[in-house]
This record gives structure tokens, sequence and C-alpha cells, in this order.
């Protein structure tokens, strides 16, 4: 990156949405940790806590696969929405395969989404 010697509108809103990339960057982390530990190790135990986040309440693989899809597809458009901001510094050929990249996390998405629909769904027992 070249550096900045003055500030515009459009380096304010790159560095705001680097920030916002890094925040979903750090809550899909602890999304898959806590929900990881949640589904394959132990129960937490954190029925009426008021930090318990509402998602823990049903979390299981299933679940916790499409929330992951989401998270992604929502930090592949941060990336997208970045690179098409400053598209005069890159090349056609990159933004081409950044806009099938992100179609694929889409279709992806979709894809996790209509099967998981498709699968009997038990209630949990504890």
């Amino acid at each position: 990156d070249a550096p900045i010697e003055s500030l515009n509108e459009t380096i304010i809103m790159l560095v705001v949405l680097g920030l916002i990339d890094v925040v979903m960057i750090s809550n899909l982390l602890i999304m898959v940790i806590v929900g990881g530990y949640e589904t394959f190790v132990s129960r937490l135990n954190l029925e009426d806590h008021p930090d318990q986040p509402e998602w823990l309440d049903h979390v299981n693989a299933s679940v916790l696969k499409v929330k992951l899809a989401t998270a992604i597809i929502g930090i592949s458009s941060i990336h997208l929405l970045k690179t098409f901001i400053n598209a005069g510094n890159y090349d056609e050929k990159v933004l081409i395969w950044q806009t099938v990249i992100h179609i694929a996390f889409l279709l992806s998405a979709m894809a996790i989404a209509f099967v998981d629909r498709l699968m009997p769904h038990h209630p949990a027992h504890d």
C-alpha cells in the first residue's frame, strides 16, 4: 500500500471497512471457538446467564456450519467492497476472480443451508 498523503472520503471509507473486517473476523473466531467447544467437547451451562449469546441456545454442527458460511460471506463482501472502491488500482482479472470467488461462497452457503433444511432435525436431549 502507498503512504497516505491526504485524507479523503475514499480513504476514510477503506479504513472503516478494514475495521469492520477485523471485527467480523474476530466474531468468526469467537463463534468457532465457543460453538466448537459447546458442540464437540462439553456444554458450557450458561443457561439464564446474562452474557450468554442467543445463538448458543440452539447450536449444533449444522447450525454452526450455516453461521460460519454466512460470516465468511460477510467477510468476503467487505473485501469485495474494498476492492471495488479502490478498483482503479486493481487489474480487471483480479476484480473478476474476486467476484467469482464471492459468488462461489454464496452458492456454497445456499447449498449448506438447503441441505440443512432437508435433514431431519431431532430435539436436543440433555
